[in-house]
């Protein structure tokens, strides 16, 4: 069964391995047993919510996050406002994240505007959070693991609801303790790293959601997780020694 994978603005928007989330979840589907394949938008093109099963932003800088704004608003906008209410999943990662918010503050002068399609609105703060982070999430496999390097500070709406609750790092803000934010089959992340290949069930878990708006009752296989399991094991340590030691 074909698996389609949307990567959209693969050339701007891809820091810190994000790249890796896709190359993640093509061959975990390709494991259990789907044909996926990913297929890149880029400036100028549009999409249907019945042309993918499942859709991928990554990260960028405040450069390249301005370099897409205007195909962002006028090009992508209502795509994904669509896509979004037919209940395709969607993960974004960073700067991905803060443009499906209402905006990006970038300073007094400077809005990049969002879209709006999450509850949250970015403004930028005057140093950079960075490190590793550990997050209790309600997802399936629990905890979540993943590198942050970000100064947007990120807030959550009274109608948005977080992926996770920070137990080492910072998280969307550094101040209220959460990360992330979901809103029906949207992933909104600070987590780099890249997230999916340290956190397998949250993979297998975009997977699930994506066949079942499909209506598609697909057989899991289970999978020898043990190298992805061991690098979990491996940041989440590393990410609890850095909340006892912020010097390390």
């Amino acid at each position: 069964m074909n698996f389609k994978i949307a990567h959209l603005y693969p050339n701007q928007m891809n820091l810190y391995g994000d790249k890796g989330n896709v190359i993640a979840l093509a061959r975990r589907a390709e494991w259990h047993g789907l044909q996926p394949q990913v297929i890149t938008l880029a400036p100028g093109e549009t999409f249907a919510p019945d042309d993918f099963d499942l859709l991928f932003i990554g990260g960028g800088q405040d450069r390249e996050q301005k370099l897409i704004c205007q195909d962002f608003q006028e090009v992508k906008k209502n795509c994904l406002i669509d896509a979004v209410e037919d209940d395709m999943v969607i993960l974004a990662i960073c700067g991905g994240y803060q443009l499906l918010g209402k905006y990006y503050q970038v300073d007094e002068k400077q809005i990049i505007p969002g879209i709006g399609i999450l509850d949250v609105w970015t403004v930028a703060g005057s140093k950079r959070l960075i490190g590793n982070v550990l997050i209790e999430s309600n997802t399936p496999g629990g905890r979540l693991v993943g590198f942050e390097n970000h100064s947007g500070l990120t807030y959550l709406g009274p109608t948005a609801k977080p992926l996770g609750k920070v137990i080492a790092g910072y998280g969307n803000n550094g101040e209220d303790g959460w990360e992330g934010c979901i809103y029906r089959n949207v992933f909104g992340s600070y987590l780099h790293g890249s997230l999916l290949p340290k956190n397998p069930a949250l993979a297998d878990y975009l997977l699930q959601l994506a066949l079942q708006r499909r209506k598609i009752d697909w057989k899991f296989k289970t999978l020898n997780d043990e190298i992805e399991l061991s690098a979990h094991q491996v940041a989440e340590k590393i990410a609890k020694q850095a909340k006892k030691n912020p010097g390390v």
